[in-house]
């Protein structure tokens, strides 16, 4: 009769520890990271790195190690998304900055889209982010 009540006691509390484990290990939703801008201004000219970092929007921490799978770069918030020009990625300076170097040839607002896969969540981060050149 008492290990009858010992073992229900026991998988009572292995119940317990599992569902208690289970709420505690719950991921954030990919709604709750975003790109944003380090510098909201750079010069045009050739070799112009934009450098972004990616935010956990509920957590305030940068995230490292984000797999960016999409970018562009085009004058689209001044009418002219034919404007495109080549993205290529540069190593960070931090962790969970992202840094891309591309060829800003002319003043204006230039539309940095990205697209990124962050470890251990289901689903893609995607931005649009508007930097403006300067001469």
């Amino acid at each position: 009769m008492k290990t009858l009540n010992y073992s229900r006691a026991l998988a009572a509390a292995f119940i317990c520890v599992a569902t208690t484990g289970a709420v505690t290990v719950a991921r954030a939703d990919i709604k709750d990271y975003e790109f944003q801008l380090v510098d909201q201004t750079i010069k045009a000219g050739p070799d112009r790195i934009i450098t972004v970092r990616l935010v956990n929007k509920t957590t305030g921490k940068v995230v490292p190690d984000a797999v960016i799978f999409a970018t562009r770069l085009d004058m689209a918030p001044d009418g002219m998304q034919e404007m495109a020009t080549k993205v290529a990625p540069v190593p960070g300076t931090e962790p969970g900055t992202y840094r891309f170097k591309a060829i800003v040839s002319m003043a204006g607002r230039w539309q940095l889209s990205l697209g990124a896969k962050v470890q251990g969540e289901t689903g893609t981060v995607e931005s649009k982010l508007v930097v403006t050149a300067e001469r």
